[in-house]
């Protein structure tokens, strides 16, 4: 569906993504979330990869399965299927959306826009450059402040300001910076990682007394596809460069991959360390509970790999964070507007990760379910106009008159009645939870189904939906 398009859009409707960046590192990415020219496309398949290995390799990661140990009480076989099943739905999500960004060039956000209309995208738009830019960043950069505190004894709030500037470095820097920076961290996480798993494997006590709270398993389930489903507004952001005929298979396959396994492993060992330390890993400093278990050399190592893997992830985060953010439509005249919010969204995660230091496990679990219950109504949105509309032009995703209001109306129903009815966090305990405790948390699949019955019913009624030009 890409376009011969270089310099103007006025022919076209497409807005195009202005200046030239090729394949130079050192420089940083002009524009925001236009389309990308053919003769700027780049990259290989087997890339995403490690661009989605690297940013798991870190304690966040780790953390879902502490908690479900810690926090959820469930015996450890039990929360490993759990862990393995989330991490899988999220892995398949992450894999398809990734096929649409070679095709069309640009980002997820952008692509967004085909269900939900130019404006009425500001909803999933904005929640992304909130929960990405800011929220996760915050999250991952609180992690790698913890390892540095433990490694180095520096105070906390100087480790998380050291942390938050390496990643704000690279991010600004842009698209081609980001996929190097994972790509050589990838060997250096994966082998002090797997060292460390292996010991922590070694001392794991997987029949272990534990006390179940109701509901532990669909908790533990939800914590990890809100974990693994968190990357999936950011898929396509690292696919838009790759050119239109790059392999549909192999960008569904290493994308899914890189993300399944390594949240898989990571969470699965999280929670055979919990069988060691028990509720202390989920303490003031559970990062330091962790790496306890290790002989101080690889602990060292695991610290450092720790706060690494933080920068990993937070590079993605801010980087799609700022995309998401230049999606909504704001129009800011700036060449290097992307680069620049992506500056504002790392000053505002320090003070937020800063806020966060204490009582981060349970802040944590209920973000990790926050998480889920607004990407799987807009999974289901997406799914939903992707089924119905097969292979719309690009024009249609720059037309700032053409709406979709099926979309946003659904993804709102989807996410009022199911938190309403299901969300089982400690800030707020549903209808359903509160009455009967042991169906656990099942706002994310009630709200896509949700949300996937207003969408398609909608458009039947209507008999819209299947449009795909702005004529018709």
């Amino acid at each position: 569906m890409a376009q011969d398009v270089t310099q103007s859009s006025a022919d076209t409707g497409v807005l195009v993504r202005e200046g030239h960046y090729g394949t130079q590192v050192i420089a940083v990415e002009p524009g925001g979330a236009e389309f990308i020219p053919l003769n700027e496309r780049h990259g290989r398949p087997i890339q995403l990869f490690w661009t989605w290995t690297s940013p798991n390799m870190e304690f966040a990661t780790i953390f879902v399965g502490v908690l479900a140990i810690s926090v959820f009480g469930l015996g450890f076989w039990e929360a490993a299927l759990a862990l393995a099943l989330g991490s899988l739905i999220g892995g398949i999500t992450q894999g398809i959306l990734s096929m649409r960004g070679p095709e069309y060039g640009v980002p997820q956000m952008v692509l967004s826009r085909l269900g939900f209309g130019y404006w009425g995208n500001a909803l999933p738009a904005g929640l992304n450059s909130v929960t990405a830019g800011i929220g996760w960043f915050a999250v991952n950069s609180v992690s790698g402040a913890f390892a540095l505190n433990v490694l180095t004894h520096w105070p906390k709030v100087l480790c998380l300001l050291i942390i938050v500037v390496l990643q704000v470095v690279v991010a600004f820097f842009g698209y081609n910076l980001v996929h190097l920076f994972e790509r050589y961290a990838f060997p250096v996480l994966a082998v002090i990682f797997l060292i460390a798993s292996g010991v922590i494997l070694s001392k794991a006590h997987p029949g272990a007394v534990h006390h179940t709270i109701p509901g532990a398993f669909l908790l533990t389930f939800g914590a990890s596809f809100g974990y693994a489903v968190g990357w999936n507004p950011y898929a396509a952001d690292y696919t838009r460069y790759f050119k239109p005929s790059a392999n549909k298979v192999a960008i569904a396959w290493w994308a899914g991959l890189g993300l399944f396994l390594s949240c898989t492993l990571l969470e699965i060992v999280g929670a055979a360390a919990a069988t060691v330390t028990g509720s202390s890993a989920a303490g003031s400093n559970p990062t330091g509970a962790f790496t306890g278990l290790l002989a101080k050399p690889l602990a060292d190592l695991t610290l450092l790999a720790i706060a690494l893997g933080a920068v990993a992830a937070n590079v993605l985060n801010i980087y799609s964070g700022a995309l998401s953010f230049t999606a909504i439509g704001i129009k800011l005249p700036l060449s290097l507007r992307r680069a620049i919010v992506a500056l504002g969204f790392g000053a505002i995660g320090f003070f937020v990760g800063w806020s966060a230091l204490p009582n981060a496990g349970t802040r944590y679990e209920n973000f990790l379910l926050i998480i889920a219950y607004w990407i799987a109504p807009w999974l289901a949105v997406y799914f939903c106009d992707q089924l119905l509309r097969r292979h719309p032009e690009e024009a249609m995703l720059f037309d700032t008159k053409r709406t979709n209001w099926a979309g946003p109306v659904a993804m709102l129903a989807g996410m009022g009645i199911s938190i309403w009815l299901f969300s089982n966090q400690t800030e707020y305990v549903g209808v359903v939870p509160t009455h009967v405790p042991a169906v656990g948390d099942l706002t994310f699949e009630v709200g896509f189904v949700i949300t996937a019955a207003v969408y398609l019913i909608w458009h039947a009624v209507a008999g819209t939906g299947r449009e795909n030009t702005l004529a018709g």
